[in-house]
């Protein structure tokens, strides 16, 4: 019996050691997600200057080459362009229904793109890029102090909490 109780308490210390792992995965994966839409915004800023292609096209092609939370609002903006759906519209309804793991504020950084795309020349557009790039950047700063200051603090929250319900129950 005792062996028994032993091993679900050592389950349960794992449950509460992969909990904290998991919360603090969030804020890793907050930041690639941000440093992977820079990238893509910077290749679309490249390929509006240089190219003159359509957004839908560009979304097309970004879409490729970008991770799959990523690669599903430039997927889903070009489809609802497709649709005859403003360029704008079609951003921001992508980005909302993304499943990503960006902040409020992270989102609406990257909705504020939508002011002037596929409304303006290139310049008023490639102007809203930059923009977009730079707000993108403060937040990856910011993203990256979160992860910092909370990874470690879920991981030792986990791992806490689990050997405090062991030793409550031994």
């Amino acid at each position: 019996m005792e062996i028994f109780k032993f091993f679900i308490l050592l389950i349960i210390s794992g449950l509460c050691v992969s909990l904290g792992l998991i919360k603090a995965n969030k804020y890793n994966l907050r930041v690639i997600d941000l440093m992977e839409i820079k990238k893509a915004l910077n290749l679309i800023l490249t390929r509006i200057r240089y190219t003159y292609e359509p957004l839908p096209e560009l979304f097309a092609e970004v879409s490729k080459n970008a991770n799959f939370n990523i690669s599903e609002i430039f997927t889903n903006a070009k489809a609802k362009m497709d649709k005859n759906i403003i360029a704008s519209e079609a951003w921001e309804q992508a980005v909302d229904e993304s499943s990503n793991n960006f902040s409020k504020e992270d989102i609406n950084v990257i909705k504020g793109l939508a002011k002037l795309l596929g409304q303006t020349d290139l310049e008023g557009q490639v102007s809203q890029i930059n923009l977009t790039l730079k707000l993108l950047e403060e937040q990856i700063i910011q993203a990256n102090q979160e992860k910092v200051k909370n990874t470690k603090l879920y991981k030792t929250l986990g791992a806490t909490v689990g050997l405090a319900i062991m030793i409550i129950f031994i």
